[in-house]
């Protein structure tokens, strides 16, 4: 009973009047957990507050829940959580899975990055595996369940970094990227009619699926399978939506830099058999129908409604790819990382950056800094910090080093307390207005 008490209680905490709030705002957080002491120190109790989303995500409130995923999101987005991860692995991961069995979509959205965070924040170890095997299943049941695009998108992109980080081999990986193909290219039986995936959901497959594709030496799919690949990708590069064609053109310059296209095509050729022949010539034809829709997207003109923004990612793109096609060169991309300088030099590393970019969002730029998994995946060894303020994000100096920071609020009103005692032990009147009282 006092353990479920405790729940509620720290449940409470997350709860409010707006249902569609999802997460305070760092500065209401912060703020009530900080205490002032008699060092003049403030401390912050994270692991606290996650003990308290921990906790509500007991709670039967769907809302109460999403807001303590949410929280959980923020926290491991923001910083690198191995104290808490430590202590509450196995309860975090089992409570997220929970959420993907029974809860909302966006309950299932958020569960599933966490447990997506939460395996980043791992890394490669040996106990990693145990994300996997828990997470494999509730994923492969929850997407044929659904088929909204909110859940869809969140637990093809989890499922792409459990794969990449905790699975076991090649078979484990073929397993997952199947589990996404058949999202987009379903086998049905007679008299079944598919749903049709939207456009988020087939972006979110062809960056997810050429992620994994990273990982492996080259899928061992027969030549017959990879047609089937390559060329619902080249399908892919006719739709309207631009971020459709820029993630199945990634996905086509990975398999063209991964040598699979000329691998199997070699196969058909040597074969004598009629069907090898006419597999040779039909893939002799889909490289050259690629070829030109690289060369229209690359110069593609802006029409009306157009992003521009889209556009120029869409044209910059493929200049890339087809430099590549008809001249060997892979893109190059440069970037910095805090006060170091982060480069890329293939497909497959930017396949790699692209995809972890963007499931990290604002957070990748900590976690390149501060992750080891990352710095393994991309080779990256950024300089030591020093000192306590190298340590700190520039939100936090501003909260913390800033005149109207927590911090010096906290310690003028510490003071002004102890003046005020002073003079009353003194016999003389305390008067507020000789003082700035700066309250928190």
């Amino acid at each position: 009973m006092g353990k479920r008490s405790n729940r509620k209680k720290n449940a409470s905490m997350l709860e409010s009047d707006d249902d569609d709030s999802s997460v305070s705002s760092s500065s209401t957080v912060r703020s009530d957990l900080i205490s002032v002491t008699g060092n003049e120190e403030v401390e912050i109790e994270k692991d606290n507050l996650l003990d308290q989303a921990l906790d509500a995500l007991y709670e039967k409130r769907s809302t109460t829940r999403e807001r303590a995923l949410a929280s959980i999101v923020e926290a491991f987005n923001t910083n690198l959580q191995h104290e808490f991860v430590e202590k509450k692995f196995a309860t975090l991961l089992h409570q997220c899975v929970s959420c993907i069995k029974k809860g909302s979509s966006k309950e299932i959205a958020l569960a599933s990055h966490a447990i997506g965070l939460l395996a980043l924040t791992v890394g490669f170890k040996d106990n990693t595996h145990e994300i996997f095997e828990e997470l494999i299943a509730p994923i492969s049941q929850s997407l044929k369940s659904g088929s909204d695009s909110l859940r869809r998108v969140a637990l093809v992109e989890c499922l792409a970094i459990v794969t990449f980080i905790c699975g076991n081999g090649p078979e484990e990986t073929e397993q997952s990227m199947l589990i996404m193909w058949q999202l987009v290219r379903p086998k049905l039986g007679p008299n079944v009619v598919g749903v049709k995936p939207s456009s988020p959901v087939i972006t979110a497959v062809a960056s997810a699926w050429a992620f994994l594709l990273t990982s492996m030496d080259g899928w061992t799919l027969n030549p017959k399978d990879w047609q089937e690949c390559i060329s619902y990708f080249s399908s892919l590069l006719d739709k309207e939506d631009r971020t459709v064609r820029i993630a199945a053109g990634e996905a086509l310059a990975l398999i063209f830099e991964m040598g699979c296209l000329e691998k199997f095509a070699a196969e058909a050729f040597e074969s004598s058999a009629q069907d090898g022949n006419k597999s040779y010539a039909h893939v002799q034809g889909l490289k050259r129908k690629i070829l030109d829709q690289v060369k229209d997207l690359a110069a593609e003109a802006g029409g009306k409604g157009s992003a521009k923004k889209d556009l120029n990612s869409q044209r910059n793109l493929f200049r890339d790819i087809l430099d590549y096609l008809e001249g060997g060169d892979s893109p190059e991309v440069s970037m910095k990382i805090g006060g170091d300088s982060f480069q890329t030099s293939t497909w497959h590393q930017l396949v790699q950056l692209n995809f972890l970019k963007h499931f990290l969002g604002g957070g990748f730029v900590k976690h390149m800094q501060d992750n080891e998994c990352l710095h393994e995946v991309f080779g990256f060894a950024p300089k030591k910090k020093q000192g306590a303020d190298a340590q700190m994000s520039s939100g936090d100096k501003r909260m913390f080093r800033s005149p109207n920071s927590f911090l010096n609020k906290a310690r003028t009103q510490y003071m002004n307390k102890q003046r005020m005692l002073s003079e009353v032990r003194a016999g003389i009147p305390f008067s507020p207005i000789l003082h700035d009282d700066n309250s928190i």
